[in-house]
């Protein structure tokens, strides 16, 4: 198989710069803010984007030197395959969040929800539309205890960094 190489289009700047304290998911810690840095000569792929709530981050998963098929997430203590987890060791060590967009500025785009390490590398940006990209009648397999309704999963800010 062909080797597939993907660089970065900019840095992520957050306040977090360890896992402590940081959410498994952006959501569960709203008010934090954090910028992704376009380089320059991708700026202009930023048109239009202020027209949307929220945008999909594609980012690299930096930190993590390892990959493991079986996962245990911090949620359980019990094991799953990677594949059901949001694990941060992959075989290709790529992330994904959903972030509200707050202000895009030239090549800056400041937004909430952030749920990366400080200077984590960014791959792609695609806009969030509800229309397309909710879906109805969805499963959420072993997760489902986790995400009742109207509360906070357990163990939903990182307390002793990545497992």
């Amino acid at each position: 198989m062909k080797k597939i190489v993907v660089k970065p289009i900019g840095t992520i700047r957050t306040p977090y710069k360890t896992h402590q304290g940081m959410p498994i998911q952006g959501k569960f810690k709203p008010g934090v803010k954090g910028k992704a840095i376009l380089f320059q000569k991708y700026a202009k792929g930023l048109k239009d984007l202020g027209g949307f709530s929220h945008a999909i981050l594609l980012w690299h998963i930096h930190k993590s030197k390892e990959e493991r098929l079986l996962s245990k997430p911090f949620m359980e203590d019990v094991i799953h395959g990677v594949f059901s987890t949001r694990s941060p060791h992959r075989p290709n060590h790529i992330g994904i969040s959903i972030v509200k967009i707050e202000n895009i500025k030239r090549n800056v785009i400041t937004f909430s929800e952030v749920d990366m390490l400080d200077g984590t590398p960014l791959l792609d940006i695609k806009p969030y539309m509800a229309g397309v990209d909710t879906r109805e009648n969805v499963r959420t397999g072993w997760a489902q205890k986790h995400l009742k309704k109207g509360r906070l999963p357990d163990r939903a800010i990182h307390d002793k960094g990545i497992t």
